[in-house]
C-alpha cells in the first residue's frame, strides 16, 4: 500500500523571511500592460540605454573569435591588474598594489559574498538606510546582524557617526558606505571620508565603500575615492564597477580594491566557489580602462542633461522637485500623501504608463520617496513629466 508523504518541505528562515524584489513585481506589471498595447515609459531599473564605446565592442568581438578565450581564467590576468592600477592612479591619484585587487561578477555579487570573509554569525554590520538592498541582504546571508543608521535629508543623506550608539559601534565588524549613493544621489567629500576613517579606527571596524557612481557627479567637484583619504587603506576596501560608467551592465564587471589583508581573505574564500571572470570580460575591462574615456564624459553629460530636463519638466507640470546631485537616478519626496510609495508606483503605472520605484523598497526611511532612473531620452522624460503632472492634478 502506497502511503502519502505529507510532511511540508523545509525552507530556510532567510528565504522564508525574504520578499520578492519590488522591481520584479513592477516588471511583471509592465510586461502585462505592454502586451495590451500600453505605451510604457520605464524609469525603474538603472540599465543604461546608451551603448558601450566602439573600441570596447570591437575588442570583445575580436576576442570572441579566439577559442582560448572560452576557458577558465582562474586568476586575474596581469594586464587587468595593470589596467586597474593605472586607472586608479590616473583617476583618483591612488596607488593600489596587485595584491589589493580582485575582479568580481559585478558589485552586487561582491556584496553577496564579502561578508562571509569578514563576519561570523551574530556579528554586527552598520548600514545606512535608505540604501541599496544588497547592502543589508549580504550581511544577513552571512548570518550577521544589521544595524540600520538613518540617512536623513537634513543631513544631506550622510551618515551621522555621532548618532551610532557606542555599544553598536563596539560590536560592529563592518560599516557599509555608498557615495555617490544609490538611490539617494547624495555625494560625500574628503572631510566625510576623514571622519569615516577615524570612526573605523576608533572602533576597529572594516569599511566597505561602494563607489560605482563616482563618474556620474553632476554638481560640485568630480567624484573621488574613499581610498584617497590618508589611512583609508588601513581600514577598508572599495568596490568599483564598469556597469554604469562604461555602459557594460550585462557583462557584470566589477572589482574590489584596497586593504591587502581584506582582499586576500576575499580571494581565498572565492577560490572555493569561483573560477574567475570570462576572458572576454577581462578584455572588455582592459579596453575600457585603458582606452579613450570619451564614453564616460558623454555619459555624465547625458545624465546631467536628462536630470535637468526631467526636473524642469516636473516643476513646469506642477511638481516642484529637487535636482539630485549625482548618479543616473533622481530621488524625490512623494507629491502628496494618502497612499504608500508602492501604491503610488502601481497606480501611476496603471493611470499614466510611467514606471518608477517606490522608496520603501530601499528600506527604512524610504517610504514616501520615489526613485526615477534617467534611462530615457529627454523627449520621453518630458512626456513622462507631463503624464505625471496630469496625474497629480486629478488627485
Amino acid at each position: 500500500m502506497l502511503l502519502l508523504y505529507n510532511k511540508p518541505m523545509y525552507i530556510s528562515k532567510l528565504a522564508s523571511a525574504s520578499e520578492a524584489n519590488v522591481l520584479q513585481i513592477l516588471e511583471e506589471k509592465r510586461a502585462a500592460l505592454t502586451a495590451l498595447g500600453a505605451d510604457i515609459i520605464n524609469l525603474s531599473v538603472g540599465t543604461p540605454d546608451l551603448p558601450p564605446a566602439d573600441h570596447v565592442m570591437k575588442a570583445v568581438c575580436e576576442a570572441s573569435k579566439n577559442p582560448l578565450n572560452y576557458k577558465y581564467t582562474l586568476i586575474d590576468p596581469p594586464p587587468l591588474l595593470d589596467a586597474v592600477q593605472g586607472w586608479y592612479k590616473t583617476r583618483y591619484n591612488v596607488d593600489i598594489t596587485r595584491d589589493g585587487i580582485i575582479s568580481l561578477y559585478g558589485t552586487q555579487e561582491g556584496f553577496t559574498h564579502i561578508f562571509h570573509a569578514l563576519c561570523d554569525p551574530g556579528d554586527f554590520v552598520i548600514v545606512g538606510t535608505p540604501g541599496y538592498p544588497i547592502f543589508s541582504f549580504g550581511p544577513l546571508m552571512a548570518g550577521a546582524k544589521v544595524y540600520h543608521t538613518p540617512l536623513l535629508p537634513e543631513n544631506k543623506f550622510l551618515i551621522d557617526f555621532n548618532a551610532i550608539p557606542a555599544e553598536i559601534a563596539k560590536k560592529a565588524k563592518v560599516i557599509v558606505v555608498c557615495y555617490p549613493s544609490n538611490p539617494l544621489g547624495a555625494t560625500a567629500d574628503k572631510s566625510f571620508y576623514g571622519n569615516l576613517v577615524a570612526f573605523a579606527k576608533e572602533y576597529d571596524i572594516v569599511v566597505i565603500h561602494d563607489n560605482a557612481y563616482s563618474e556620474l557627479v553632476h554638481d560640485g567637484p568630480p567624484g573621488g575615492s574613499f581610498l584617497a583619504v590618508p589611512g583609508a587603506k588601513d581600514v577598508g576596501i572599495e568596490f568599483n564597477s564598469l556597469s554604469k560608467s562604461y555602459n557594460l551592465t550585462g557583462l557584470r564587471i566589477s572589482f574590489a580594491v584596497g586593504n591587502e589583508k581584506i582582499i586576500g581573505a576575499f580571494k581565498k574564500l572565492r577560490t572555493n566557489f569561483d573560477y574567475g571572470l570570462s576572458m572576454l570580460d577581462y578584455i572588455a575591462a582592459i579596453s575600457a580602462l585603458t582606452g579613450p574615456q570619451d564614453v564616460v564624459t558623454h555619459n555624465r553629460d547625458t545624465y546631467r542633461e536628462r536630470r535637468d530636463v526631467f526636473c524642469g519638466a516636473l516643476s513646469k507640470n506642477g511638481w516642484d522637485v529637487p535636482k539630485t546631485p549625482a548618479t543616473m537616478f533622481t530621488w524625490f519626496p512623494m507629491p502628496f500623501k494618502g497612499m504608500t510609495s508602492t501604491e503610488f508606483c502601481l497606480d501611476l503605472l496603471d493611470k499614466t504608463g510611467v514606471l518608477c520605484v517606490p522608496g520603501s523598497s530601499f528600506g527604512e526611511g524610504g517610504e514616501n520617496w520615489l526613485r526615477f532612473a534617467l534611462t530615457q531620452t529627454p523627449e520621453r522624460l518630458e512626456e513622462a513629466a507631463f503624464r505625471i503632472g496630469e496625474y497629480i492634478k486629478k488627485r
